[in-house]
């Protein structure tokens, strides 16, 4: 008959919590990334990176069961020129799912739609030819820029989800901006109140396209 002593049973603990430990990693899988590209409306300008959307986001998909790394990928003034710019980088994250969020600075800045359309093709094409799925994100200019103008500059969002068979919120804030609190004193940027609705709002258009 063997006997165990006290530091073979030790070893084998050891051993079993390794093992159990190798187990459920496996059965959990890797955790998955979903990566929020943009300006500064995602990188929560003149906020905490905690009361950013993104930040807010990945808190909500943790309570629904879903165990997703939301990257924050958004950098303050970037334009549509930008995001072909920084595409190839959010590719090497090899995220399952990018929310794009740009467009808002070349409207405020005047500058051709055509040049912005041409942009946003070039960098959901680059996503899509990593075979990433895409949720677009639209944005709407002040009524000082002209009907002709906005209703053309919110076709480029409708026209890119089209042409690109992705799902589209055409309006980042959609019963928000009404919301007492919830866009800071500039008029532009979210609050933490404002991130949080926009979290919100993204989720029922996130889920169809996520794994658990």
């Amino acid at each position: 008959m063997k006997i165990i002593t006290n530091a073979g049973r030790s070893r084998l603990s050891g051993l079993l919590t390794i093992c159990l430990f190798a187990v459920f990693s496996h059965a959990a899988g890797p955790q998955k990334t979903l990566v929020c590209f943009g300006d500064s409306i995602t990188a929560g300008y003149g906020l905490d990176a905690s009361q950013s959307y993104p930040a807010a986001l990945e808190v909500l998909l943790s309570k629904r069961g879903y165990a997703y790394h939301v990257i924050n990928q958004g950098v303050s003034g970037n334009t549509t020129k930008d995001a072909v710019a920084r595409v190839n980088t959010i590719v090497a994250l090899h995220p399952e799912l990018v929310i794009v969020e740009f467009g808002g600075n070349d409207g405020l800045r005047g500058l051709p739609l055509d040049v912005t359309r041409k942009n946003l093709d070039s960098a959901l094409t680059t996503l899509q030819a990593a075979k990433i799925r895409v949720l677009l994100v639209g944005i709407t200019l002040p009524p000082n820029y002209g009907a002709d103008y906005i209703q053309s500059f919110n076709a480029i969002y409708k026209d890119a989800a089209v042409k690109h068979r992705v799902p589209l919120m055409p309006m980042l804030y959609d019963h928000i901006y009404t919301v007492p609190g919830t866009i800071q004193e500039d008029g532009i940027h979210p609050t933490a109140k404002g991130s949080e609705l926009i979290a919100e709002h993204l989720v029922p258009l996130l889920l169809p396209m996520l794994h658990k």
